[in-house]
């Protein structure tokens, strides 16, 4: 069944204009990856604010809540965007397991990154930074880096691309 969608999507009139025309896939490209420079750096930033590394005379919740509408703007656009790649190949992707890693640890970074936000505030309350907020801020810092190099490697793992 799973494969018969990735089939439709594949087939479609939009996703085959957008994936196999130059101009739109180059475009595409460029705004997937942009994104995800955008929402990746975004995360990286309130993940060393909340270790202590980054901002230590910037209150984290006020930073968080300026820089999180970029973190799930850039998110939106690399979601849809790298979905239309997807879908450009999807029969080749469905069955390889270096996408379906990369798809989990994107999920695990998204779930981490709701997280930190939703966390903050209670992290920014306690006069000592507590070691629940380090741990998640580094997995979370951990799975943004690992979407990237995930996203890198599933061309070279598998060829497609």
């Amino acid at each position: 069944m799973l494969f018969q969608i990735a089939e439709k999507l594949q087939d479609n009139s939009t996703i085959i204009f957008l994936t196999s025309t130059g101009w739109a896939a180059a475009s595409l490209a460029i705004l997937h990856y942009y994104s995800m420079f955008v929402l990746v750096g975004s995360m990286v930033i309130v993940d060393l604010r909340v270790l202590g590394i980054l901002g230590k005379n910037y209150n984290a919740v006020a930073l968080a809540r300026r820089i999180f509408p970029w973190v799930w703007f850039s998110l939106g656009i690399s979601l849809v965007s790298g979905f239309i790649m997807f879908a450009g190949d999807a029969t080749a992707y469905v069955p390889t397991w270096s996408f379906q890693l990369k798809i989990l640890v994107v999920l695990l970074a998204i779930v981490f990154g709701m997280l930190v936000q939703w966390r903050i505030p209670k992290w920014e309350e306690s006069p000592v930074q507590r070691t629940e907020a380090k741990v998640i801020a580094v997995i979370s810092l951990l799975l943004w880096i690992g979407a990237i190099l995930m996203g890198v490697e599933v061309p070279a793992i598998s060829g497609i691309g």
